[in-house]
């Protein structure tokens, strides 16, 4: 952790890692609306949190040689996004639904070690602690504007998801405002 009050761009998404690692691990017990809820709170900060890295973290994490590790994470993010689409379409009561999240919950969990093993200490060393302050802000202000819903299509750079992400998370927002709605107004 960073000695100041404000989060540094590696403690937010820390916190976001040990986030996902929870709602994971209540997924496995969860039931009914309250997995439903459980699962849509997931794919909305999944969706979120990886749109943000691949338009901050990433490029940050490219320069003195770690083109290869930043490819790594975006063909591992890519392959969460296929799998994460797949589920969503399946649906939480769908038969196939719990082995297959305990599948990507794997797949998501060795990605996040990859990047707080090989990309995190990177930026630390790289960057000063003012740049990964402010880079913070730049996460939280993509997560604003970023795809609520996995988008495998779109592609895995910054320029893509910035060309991309606004209007398709205009149409996500809109298509979450209505599904909560209906869950809200339920008979």
């Amino acid at each position: 952790m960073t000695t100041t009050h404000e989060k540094d761009v590696i403690d937010l998404l820390l916190a976001q890692h040990e986030q996902i690692k929870a709602m994971f691990a209540d997924l496995t017990t969860a039931r009914g609306d309250r997995k439903r809820e459980l699962f849509d709170d997931l794919v909305r900060l999944l969706a979120v949190h990886e749109s943000a890295e691949e338009q901050v973290v990433h490029p940050a994490a490219r320069s003195n040689g770690g083109e290869r590790v930043v490819e790594a994470r975006l063909h591992e993010e890519d392959e969460a996004k296929h799998a994460l689409s797949e589920l969503y379409d399946l649906g939480v009561d769908h038969p196939e639904f719990d082995a297959r999240c305990a599948t990507l919950a794997k797949a998501v969990l060795e990605h996040a070690t990859h990047e707080e093993q090989e990309e995190f200490p990177r930026l630390r060393q790289e960057l000063s602690p003012e740049k990964l302050r402010r880079m913070a802000g730049a996460v939280r202000a993509a997560e604003a504007i970023s795809p609520t819903r996995p988008h495998p299509g779109a592609g895995e750079s910054a320029v893509a998801n910035m060309l991309v992400g606004p209007p398709v998370a205009v149409f996500d927002k809109i298509r979450d405002a209505v599904r909560d709605w209906r869950h809200s107004n339920k008979d």
